[in-house]
């Protein structure tokens, strides 16, 4: 059965390492991401941001659809659906849909409107057993329409938040969604310890999780993160793996264009770039 991230992400924040929240956008991807944490013994998050959700149908198709794999495929990894970067109407959508887990992304919005729907969703949440990610300070880059410049977040606005009883706190340190610009400067780890410092063990969230250094990766785990996003990557693993199969001619069987045969390496792509960043994080042997 799907579950909550709370107890996925408080173990992981004692025990210093990270659980990989990976994008879904088909049934591969939710394929190749379930059966890799199963074979990695790691706790996973199947992220759903609301372009993606509308892609797969809605929200209902996305849970019955995942629903029925973890059933199939005998899942027995702790999994949580969870939507990403969601708009308060959005996050009850998903939330009347049988989703796990919500994040509603207010950053982009005055803070007290953030504070005042994220208490909204927090009460909702308890009661429902779902975890909730808010964020504080808009993450670089676009994620579905939402468009940020890599702010970092007020500590004291953090802590604002992380009072209202939210399971984890996605703060801006500097982090952009998609490619990173050559002269991007890095994380700011200053910011990140000053949050960490106001929020205490609330598990912390880090976005844009692709063209981070290795480094940077592993300091910040250490400094309090316990969620990571990747999506970019993967996204980037899968167009290369079915271009290569594309211009070798390997879709054509002499009978017609098979879309399976086609989908195939994409998905091996996606197996080999989650295994790659499940064990950066940690969480291998973790379940």
């Amino acid at each position: 059965m799907l579950v909550s991230a709370k107890d996925m992400l408080n173990k992981a924040r004692d025990g210093k390492y990270a659980v990989g929240q990976f994008n879904i956008n088909n049934l591969e991807w939710t394929k190749a991401i379930l059966l890799t944490a199963q074979e990695c013994n790691s706790p996973v998050i199947l992220g759903v941001s609301e372009g993606a959700g509308k892609y797969m149908c809605g929200y209902n198709t996305v849970v019955g659809m995942t629903k029925g794999m973890f059933e199939t495929l005998k899942i027995t990894v702790p999994v949580a659906l969870h939507l990403d970067h969601g708009t308060f109407e959005g996050a009850k959508a998903c939330i009347n849909a049988g989703f796990s887990s919500i994040m509603f992304d207010g950053s982009h919005l005055p803070f007290e409107e953030n504070l005042a729907k994220t208490t909204a969703l927090v009460n909702t949440c308890d009661v429902l057993g779902l975890s909730l990610e808010a964020e504080v300070g808009a993450i670089g880059g676009e994620e579905d329409g939402v468009v940020g410049s890599g702010e970092c977040a007020d500590p004291d606005e953090c802590k604002k938040i992380a009072d209202l009883g939210v399971t984890m706190l996605a703060a801006g340190i500097g982090n952009i969604h998609g490619k990173y610009p050559a002269n991007w400067p890095g994380l700011s780890f200053e910011t990140l310890e000053k949050v960490k410092a106001k929020v205490g063990d609330m598990p912390l969230v880090l976005h844009g999780g692709t063209g981070i250094p290795d480094d940077q990766i592993k300091k910040a785990i250490s400094l309090g993160v316990a969620k990571i996003n990747v999506n970019t990557e993967c996204q980037l693993s899968f167009q290369e793996a079915t271009r290569k199969y594309i211009e070798e001619g390997k879709d054509l069987q002499g009978k017609g264009f098979d879309p399976r045969k086609l989908l195939a390496p994409g998905f091996e792509a996606i197996k080999a770039k989650v295994k790659e960043k499940m064990e950066l994080f940690g969480s291998v042997n973790k379940a």
